[in-house]
């Protein structure tokens, strides 16, 4: 027969998955002889058969607790329902994961009519008694029948007003007995039942509402937010009452052997004297600091810091620690390893490294990736946002928080900025030719788009705050106004604020705290390179991004398009020429233009680079992206190049195509049009030259895009590798050069060996291939992703974290494939799962040389890279 009940002795804290957190640490306390009230654990394989019971208690485990009530009642020679000394317990929920006050609890079960008076008379505390009881009857009304708790509470605050009393402790033992009577009339008038004398019942019904608690609302709410497992189940504590409410030597109280704000290494909490639990957690009554308990009772004092310190470093985390003080005698209900703020979690890790109680790997694998992005962006402050409700909420495309005015277009954006305006830039959807106003904007929105829209990548590299996809906002651009919430609109210059960790947006100006300088997170990040074999290397475009991911870390540029180095206004007009140009020969002269820019340009990457891994992939979207599209732009340009706004039009025709994401872009510009790859190879190339002149050791790494076949590399890298060969020759060098390719074609990665005889390197364009294999649109799936992830027909957004059985599959066979071909072929990610923790840990187990991802996910990235490296060896 399954054994389903574990007295506290019997456990460990090793059963943290059969006994749940709360009992496998009670189990742990007892082991070690800490004062812990007696008790025993129903576990988590009991919630199992209990949901599968149709949510009742069978026979085996109602035996099995029967006869571990008798052992309790040995034990503390007490009994249920006795008329001398009779056991109350206390029945709390204890999940896998610590998911504080998600779930249910009731104190003082076994008191009825007549155990209170039993109570009253052994105690001399007739007050203390009914105060227990009047509790027992509310918790067990609101957790077990599901009665509002605001009945029970209009009842005492009216009592109190009519004595005019301001706290529950000046309440005498017989406004309690009022209390109670009052109680139990409230209890039958909402179950049409009378409360439950026998505490057999009590117990039971007790357990079955814990269970029930796994699945209620908030418990839902927060296991999908933290991504806890919704079929762990929860275990239940039976555990003997200790009374912090039975006189001024008693309490309870909660406290953190560390800060849980800041990290600092000092003992912080909270507590009440006469109280129990629910008293503190609740604020119904305020709460004393923890060192307060030295003036109050220093000997309890003294022996609760020494506890402590025996805690922490048994478990060798901070501990979160509850307590009660009965007369003078302190017994200890929990511990857990305490939630913690990122700059106390970060501050903790670093001191107890230093103190020698963790090691630096260990250190490493307790922090969570997210906890570096919530240093590094400035936040909302905690308690403003408590005090506002959002107007609307999208997807967090890109973390930050940002207050500003609203604007529709990057020219009014301009305008405003000028002014000294801090600018929000409101859109449908952007697109390349936004980028002026998305670089001079605190925050970008969207209502349209997915996590890996223009809008969301764009704004992850600047590091800017983004919310993206937000579809309770219906923007009108033309308009300039904004209409939400059926009847309620915003025009252009009103003020709003913008959470991009949240996707939240609030109706004007919301204080903000910034990111400080962090001593600790430098030296935490500083220890994460010795333990990474996956390299880090940034998606960047500009020499501000660059420096942004060398500042964070990066190795390296494993991405740099070069797309987003036309849309100045001068080489928007240049790159146009080339588009409309009707014979090679004004194709070629224009890009004459564009070859001097572009020198310019990696000339100056390179510099900064110095000499560190730069990938530039050659022009990748299709040329109508550059060329205007409203009338009064296509004005515009026509005039500026002395065209017929009709030739302008048609050659719009001839460039638009059904499907532009599958159409005429990347390598097969390159087919169609080979001068423009090759003028940019030789601005790449001539560039290197006159960095290696000035010094700097480098290769450049020259990226082909969308490349499906061998055979089509071979015939583009055949009319670089001949122009670039002739530049050597000419510049009397033997510098070394790669050409490789950005697999994101589901038939390169089927066909990996035979690319594999002509690339120099591969890097996996995860945002096509997942859209590719698929069939999702990227820009257009945020139409119907959140209703798949909702409905559990997808666990994540593939284009954030990789689909490992379909797309991963796909990489997993293209570089068995590569390797076998060519086993020194350098292979890294340059899509946006490149910065995801998860998909990360897969790269790692792969082999890959490195991953790439947007400059303010480079610190994200190492340390997920450290922690997949660390648990592998391990």
């Amino acid at each position: 027969m399954t054994k389903f009940v574990y007295l506290f002795e019997e456990g460990n804290q090793e059963m943290k998955s059969l006994l749940g957190g709360k009992g496998a640490n009670l189990a742990e306390m007892s082991r070690l002889g800490l004062p812990v009230p007696a008790g025993f654990t129903i576990t988590t394989k009991a919630c199992h058969d209990f949901f599968t019971h149709q949510r009742q208690l069978s026979n085996d485990l109602c035996t099995e607790i029967d006869l571990h009530i008798d052992k309790l009642e040995t034990k503390m020679q007490k009994k249920f329902n006795d008329s001398k000394n009779p056991l109350l317990v206390s029945v709390r929920s204890g999940a896998v994961h610590s998911m504080p006050g998600m779930m249910d609890t009731i104190l003082n079960l076994g008191l009825n009519d007549h155990t209170v008076d039993v109570l009253a008379t052994i105690t001399g505390n007739p007050r203390f008694a009914y105060d227990c009881y009047r509790r027992l009857i509310q918790m067990f009304g609101e957790v077990v029948m599901e009665i509002p708790g605001k009945q029970f509470e209009a009842y005492l605050d009216k009592l109190k007003q009519t004595k005019q009393i301001k706290q529950d402790t000046d309440l005498t033992a017989d406004d309690w007995r009022l209390v109670v009577k009052e109680y139990q009339k409230i209890y039958h008038a909402a179950t049409k039942s009378e409360f439950p004398q026998d505490p057999k019942e009590q117990l039971y019904l007790a357990i079955q509402a814990v269970f029930n608690s796994w699945f209620n609302p908030r418990a839902d709410i927060y296991r999908k937010l933290h991504q806890i497992p919704s079929d762990l189940g929860t275990a239940v504590t039976i555990q003997s009452m200790v009374f912090g409410n039975a006189g001024n030597t008693s309490g309870t109280g909660v406290a953190f052997t560390r800060n849980p704000a800041t990290g600092e290494a000092s003992v912080f909490g909270e507590f009440l004297l006469n109280a129990q639990g629910e008293d503190v957690v609740a604020g119904i009554r305020t709460p004393l600091p923890l060192n307060e308990l030295a003036t109050q009772l220093p000997d309890i004092y003294a022996e609760f810091i020494q506890l402590a310190h025996i805690l922490e470093h048994h478990y060798r985390d901070m501990q979160d620690i509850e307590f009660t003080i009965e007369q003078e005698k302190l017994y200890l209900l929990q511990t857990r390893s305490g939630k913690r703020t990122a700059a106390a979690t970060i501050q903790i890790a670093v001191d107890m490294v230093q103190e020698g109680l963790i090691t630096k790997q260990e250190a490493i694998l307790r922090v969570e990736p997210s906890t570096i992005t919530k240093l590094l962006h400035p936040v909302f402050d905690s308690t403003a946002l408590s005090q506002t409700q959002p107007i609307a909420k999208g997807l967090p495309a890109s973390p930050g928080a940002a207050t500003g005015k609203i604007y529709f277009d990057t020219e009014a954006a301009r305008s405003a900025k000028e002014r000294g305006e801090k600018i929000i830039l409101m859109r449908q959807e952007t697109s390349p030719e936004d980028i002026e106003g998305m670089v001079i904007s605190e925050a970008i929105v969207t209502s349209r788009g997915g996590m890996t829209s223009h809008a969301a990548v764009v704004a992850r590299g600047m590091g800017t705050c983004c919310v993206a996809g937000c579809g309770q906002f219906l923007i009108q651009e033309q308009a300039k106004r904004i209409t939400y919430a059926t009847d309620k609109q915003l025009f252009e210059g009103d003020l709003i604020s913008v959470d991009g960790a949240t996707g939240a947006i609030y109706l004007g100006e919301l204080k903000m705290e910034s990111s400080a300088e962090n001593p600790a997170l430098k030296t935490f990040m500083n220890w994460l390179t010795a333990f990474s074999q996956l390299g880090v290397r940034a998606n960047a475009d500009t020499l501000k991004d660059i420096q942004t991911a060398l500042d964070f870390g990066a190795e390296g540029i494993g991405l740099t398009r070069t797309e987003h180095m036309f849309f100045a206004e001068e080489r928007l007009l240049k790159m146009r020429q080339m588009i409309l140009a009707n014979s090679t020969t004004q194709r070629k002269l224009a890009l004459s233009s564009l070859l001097d820019m572009q020198m310019q340009d990696f000339t100056e990457l390179f510099t900064l680079t110095a000499g560190k891994p730069m990938t530039i992939r050659l022009l990748d979207p299709p040329l109508h992206e550059f060329l205007p599209h409203t009338a009064a732009e296509i004005a515009i340009v026509a005039k500026e190049m002395q065209l017929s706004e009709n030739d302008i039009r048609n050659r719009l025709a001839d460039l638009t195509e059904t499907n532009p994401m599958l159409g005429h872009r990347g390598c097969r510009l390159a087919v169609s049009y080979p001068e423009i790859y090759q003028m940019q190879v030789e601005a790449i190339m001539k560039s290197a030259l006159i960095s290696e002149q000035k010094g700097i050791t480098m290769t450049p790494e020259i990226m082909i895009p969308l490349i499906g076949s061998a055979t089509e590399l071979h015939f583009v890298k055949k009319n670089l590798t001949d122009l670039i060969q002739q530049l050597l020759l000419e510049a009397n060098s033997h510098m070394t050069y790669k050409i490789g390719t950005m697999i994101e074609i589901p038939r390169a990665c089927l066909t990996a060996d035979e690319i594999a005889n002509e690339a120099d390197f591969f890097s996996f364009g995860t945002n096509d291939l997942t859209q590719l294999t698929f069939g999702f649109s990227r820009d257009d799936s945020g139409k119907f992703l959140g209703t798949y992830l909702e409905k559990g027909l997808l666990t994540a957004d593939p284009f954030q974290t990789l689909d490992i059985a379909g797309v991963g599959s796909l990489i997993e066979f293209a570089v068995n494939k590569a390797r076998q071909q060519k086993s020194t072929l350098k292979i890294g990610v340059c899509g946006e799962v490149g910065g995801d923790p998860l998909s990360i840990a897969f790269f790692q187990k792969l082999g890959l040389d490195y991953v790439s991802c947007s400059p303010y996910r480079v610190p994200i990235a190492r340390l997920a890279a450290a922690q997949a490296s660390i648990q592998q060896q391990s």
